[in-house]
């Protein structure tokens, strides 16, 4: 684990790959931080992995695509891949659990690990590395038949009227650290409706509200 080949780089400074594999149960230093770093910076890489393999996509669809090479799941599986699970310092709860085979717990270990590349030799190791992980994601994809998520499709619905974009709110997050369960309200004012989603985690949670209300704009009409 200490050289990192794994991910396809060697660390000069193995401390950061195994903070980027310590969840915030291990105890500290564990790796939100490198979390939040290695989300702007995945994002930056697959927006121009984007930009470059499709140069006919318009923005709306490149923002959708990069969406999905984004999200939970695919970061998941992008993780599997790697082995990124049986690498994982967890503590004695999430273990118990089964932590290193959640989706959460795994997307955001690999978003720590992008970070730890960064920070250990730069952007351009970092983008050699991130993008031969989305190499399998990209092979044979179809940037026109990606699907708008709730949230996106409640926004484009509500702009077509020129009425004001939705509000979420969070109303409760409960459960054990290591399955927590968020519920968020979606709240439009034109016309006044609000539902409620329920997800396991807050941008789920959101998903689940915005479908939640465009059904109930479909029944109306």
């Amino acid at each position: 684990m200490a050289g990192g080949e794994p991910f396809g780089h060697r660390f000069g400074e193995p401390g950061l790959l195994v903070q980027a594999l310590t969840h915030r149960s291990a105890g500290a230093p564990h790796n939100e931080r490198l979390e939040f770093l290695g989300d702007a910076l995945l994002g930056l890489i697959a927006g121009e992995a984007l930009y470059q393999r499709f140069p006919r996509a318009d923005e709306g669809a490149l923002t959708r695509a990069r969406a999905e090479l984004v999200r939970e799941s695919t970061l998941a599986r992008i993780a599997r891949r790697l082995d990124v699970g049986p690498r994982l310092m967890l503590g004695p709860g999430e273990m118990k659990s089964g932590g290193h085979r959640r989706d959460s717990i795994l997307s955001d270990a690999l978003e720590a690990v992008i970070a730890a590349i960064y920070l250990d030799a730069g952007f351009a190791a970092c983008r050699s590395a991130v993008l031969a992980w989305l190499e399998p994601e990209l092979e044979g994809f179809e940037i026109n038949k990606v699907c708008k998520d709730a949230k996106t499709r409640l926004q484009e619905w509500l702009q077509g009227r020129q009425r004001p974009l939705p509000q979420y709110e969070l109303l409760a997050e409960t459960g054990d650290e290591h399955a927590r369960t968020f519920v968020v309200a979606c709240r439009i004012s034109e016309p006044a409706l609000i539902s409620e989603g329920e997800g396991g985690s807050r941008r789920a949670a959101e998903q689940a509200a915005a479908a939640a209300v465009l059904e109930q704009l479909e029944a109306a009409r």
